[in-house]
This record gives C-alpha cells, structure tokens and sequence, in this order.
C-alpha cells in the first residue's frame, strides 16, 4: 500500500510504504442482506449496509455511539426519531446515540454508507420491532 504524504504546493509528492497491515474488510449477513465493515474503533467504524429491495432493518437504537448515514444509492428510506427521510444520493442523517433509527429500501437495492462514532459494539443493538423476530 502506498500513502501521499502532505507536500507544499508545487512540491512533487513523495511516496513511502506504510507499514500499516492492509484493512481486515469483514462482510457479514443478515436477514435483509449483509454489510461491510472497512474500521473498527480507531477511533470510528465505517460500514457499507447493503438492503434487498423492499427490505428494512430494525427500528433501534444504540446507547455508546452516534452514527452518520449516507445514502448511495437512490430508494434508500431513513426513519430518524420519527421523522421518516429520502435522502438524495450523498445526503446525510445523523443519528445521535439513543435516537430511534431505521434503514430500508423504497423499492431497489440500496447501499448506505454507515459512520458509527463512539464505543461500537453490535450486540449494543436495542431493537424495537423487527420484521424477522429479533425484537
């Protein structure tokens, strides 16, 4: 993997090896499709949350982090403290840590790009209803 490294205007960039390991990229499934994780707790963890069409997680809430959605694909239905969203493709939600939040799909697939701040742990997940009997 090779990083930039921030160079003054006009400056030719230098390359350098990191000697980072490469991301451990974890795809997991669910019910209503699976995700992606890219970081875990340093000190944020990104997600790509893939829905089936006409599918929807369940309405939840977190108790240790906030998370901000950003739609990427177009269909994509956000449910944010009972306000009901169709964010436009690149639009933002926050979700502040106990808010009730739900995510699904107005018909296609969609993908939303998920950013959990905070302690992130899925088993701090307190669903409130749920399509597939997890409530």
């Amino acid at each position: 993997m090779t990083v930039q490294t921030d160079v003054p205007t006009g400056a030719q960039p230098q390359a350098r090896r990191d000697p980072r390991p490469a991301p451990d990229v974890r795809t997991e499934r669910r019910p209503w499709g699976r995700f992606e994780r890219f970081t875990l707790n340093e000190p944020s963890t990104v997600k790509i949350i893939h829905v089936e069409p006409g599918q929807r997680l369940s309405l939840q809430r977190h108790r240790d982090r906030d998370e901000l959605w950003v739609a990427l694909d177009p269909g994509a239905v956000f449910e944010v403290a009972g306000r009901r969203v169709l964010p436009e493709v690149g639009e933002r939600v926050l979700i502040r840590a106990g808010e009730t939040h739900r995510l699904g799909s107005d018909g296609p697939a969609v993908r939303v790009m998920e950013i959990a701040f905070g302690r992130f742990d899925e088993d701090d997940i307190e669903r409130l209803d749920d399509a597939y009997g997890r409530a």
